[in-house]
């Protein structure tokens, strides 16, 4: 599908797109290295709707997949039960940005015509049918899309993430001024022996960012795959699209001890926030990952007036840093009815785990009693 297509139908302001992971730039680098395709389980299905004029109304960024890896919204269960009732859970169809576990529009219909989007869903449920996929699966969806998609019977669901909000504060300081002293003085000593022995770190995007850099980042990246899930997900290939196609998008924070690159995260820039990413390092320096992808991430946000910052996946150490619990939510249409039934189910009683879950966790946010109430 043409760039220009693609991003017509993705919010944008003064002609740049909203939230990087929607450019048409970030998918074409996931699929032109090898990352999401047929071979790894990612077969890119996007689905355009065009009106009667044959101009194009509506996409939805939609993928056939032989797994449920790399998607941060788990039915491995599902998948099993199924398979025990004789059944065949995959392929199935999945509308996300593959390994990016960041709330994004998948309903993409610049006109915000409702019609529009339904039209999008009860069309990708007939494609389910042609491609002979037991369901289709819309994660990290914003509010209204999930709202919708309930409306017309498909199954929601809610987990929780931790994001960080700027409340127009001056430097980090103003915003340790919230915390309680406690919780000051924790962060205060985690950014001191983080950065002891004069580790420093350097922020990277745009035409700063050389190959040198990926290099570095890329065996960051790949030991923290092999530590934590055996394989990762995205190859080195990927990194250098990205700097040749968005690299204004990325900010690569890099760890340095003298000129060395000794750890890294790499986070995408949006209209109104910072999303953070993977992370990875070759030596085991104490608070250096919450230094590199927590408080540098709150650095940039407040030096660039980023309301938000979105850390990525699951995480309550996160809490302590200032980050606080939100729900995200994702919609699922599957076709088999007992399966249907028994995910509604457990979806019911998901849901409600969730609710408590996150009344706990408002109790353990950092912030002053006042200021905690206050948001």
């Amino acid at each position: 599908m043409p760039a220009a297509v693609w991003n017509s139908l993705v919010p944008s302001t003064d002609g740049v797109v909203d939230n990087p992971f929607l450019d048409h730039a970030f998918f074409l680098a996931l699929e032109e290295s090898g990352c999401a395709t047929a071979r790894t389980g990612w077969q890119p299905q996007h689905m355009l709707l065009n009106n009667a004029e044959g101009v194009a109304v509506g996409l939805l960024p939609l993928f056939l997949k032989s797994h449920s890896m790399g998607e941060y919204v788990f039915d491995h269960g599902w998948a099993n039960a199924l398979e025990r009732a004789g059944g065949q859970y995959y392929p199935k169809l999945q509308g996300s940005v593959p390994f990016t576990p960041a709330t994004a529009s998948k309903l993409l219909v610049p006109s915000g015509q409702i019609d529009i989007q339904a039209a999008l869903l009860s069309t990708a449920q007939q494609l389910a049918g042609q491609r002979n996929a037991s369901s289709v699966h819309l994660t990290f969806l914003p509010d209204a899309e999930v709202e919708l998609a309930g409306s017309l019977d498909w199954l929601t669901r809610k987990d929780t993430q931790f994001h960080w909000r700027n409340e127009g504060f001056a430097d980090f300081e103003q915003f340790l001024d919230t915390l309680s002293s406690r919780k000051r003085k924790v962060i205060r000593r985690e950014r001191r022996d983080a950065l002891a022995d004069g580790i420093t770190v350097k922020w990277l995007s745009g035409t700063e960012l050389r190959e040198e850099h990926w290099d570095a980042f890329f065996a960051f990246y790949e030991d923290t795959g092999a530590r934590k899930w055996g394989r990762p997900y995205l190859n080195r290939a990927f990194f250098s699209l990205l700097g040749q196609y968005m690299a204004d998008r990325v900010v690569l924070m890099l760890a340095y001890d003298g000129n060395e690159p000794i750890a890294g995260a790499i986070n995408f820039r949006g209209r109104d926030r910072l999303f953070g990413r993977n992370w990875g390092a070759t030596r085991d320096v104490p608070f250096l990952h919450f230094e590199v992808c927590y408080y540098q991430a709150i650095d940039y946000a407040i030096a660039h007036k980023l309301a938000v910052v979105e850390a990525g996946a699951q995480g309550e150490h996160k809490l302590a840093r200032g980050y606080a619990p939100v729900t995200t939510h994702s919609a699922h249409w599957i076709a088999h009815p007992g399966l249907r039934h028994a995910v509604a189910d457990y979806l019911r009683e998901e849901q409600a785990t969730v609710a408590r879950e996150q009344e706990i966790l408002e109790e353990f946010t950092p912030f002053r009693r006042g200021d905690r109430q206050q948001r």
